[in-house]
């Protein structure tokens, strides 16, 4: 019994490690994390399992990945498949958005491999606000934070597709002018060899 409790203590303190990792909430306390780790309840996933699909509402849980892959794919417009966008691994926080708005999904989330995961529900939430009123308002400004910067590095991203997307249309102008060109000047030739090949005849 002892074995048992020292191992989730270990399980326990490992996650609290993890939630303060870059991919999860970096600005939270080692201390506010054993704490919310607390009112988080360990998940085991096997391979293949959707842990969350995109457009999906009322999916009210966020999931801290302990161990395993989990693919981040985006549907594509007028292709079936979906388009792999990332992959995240241990320490990586995924589906706080949803926890704090319940709005949409806005990725599909699988399990690319066997995953260990701690999940936090809206209602381990609600107890942890009424429970730890400080911890957990520090908890939700941390997840702000983390979703704020989210948003930046899309708004970089897209900047970064809009710059491309314009370089590849002026290269695409340019081939255009270009095959314009040889297509005038294969033209031209043509012309010059029908000239050419036209009987001699006297002009009076």
């Amino acid at each position: 019994m002892n074995t048992q409790l020292e191992n989730a203590q270990i399980a326990q303190a490992r996650a609290a490690d993890m939630l303060i990792t870059k991919g999860a909430l970096v600005e939270l306390s080692h201390e506010d994390a054993r704490v919310v780790v607390n009112y988080m309840t360990p998940r085991r996933f096997p391979a293949g399992t959707v842990l969350m699909r995109e457009g999906d509402e009322g999916i009210d849980f966020m999931l801290l990945v302990l161990d395993g892959e989990v693919t981040v794919e985006n549907a594509v417009h007028g292709d079936e498949e979906a388009m792999v966008v990332s992959v995240l691994n241990a320490g990586n926080l995924i589906g706080e958005m949803g926890l704090l708005d319940g709005g949409k999904r806005s990725a599909t989330c699988v399990a690319a491999s066997h995953v260990n995961a701690a999940v936090l529900s809206r209602q381990q939430l609600t107890a942890l606000m009424a429970d730890s009123p400080q911890v957990s308002a520090r908890l939700l400004l941390a997840m702000a934070k983390r979703v704020v910067e989210h948003l930046r590095e899309t708004n970089r991203k897209l900047l970064t597709f809009a710059q491309l997307s314009k370089a590849l249309q002026q290269e695409l102008d340019g081939v255009h002018i270009a095959n314009r060109r040889l297509l005038e000047e294969i033209n031209r030739l043509k012309a010059v060899r029908n000239l050419e090949d036209m009987p001699n005849r006297a002009i009076w």
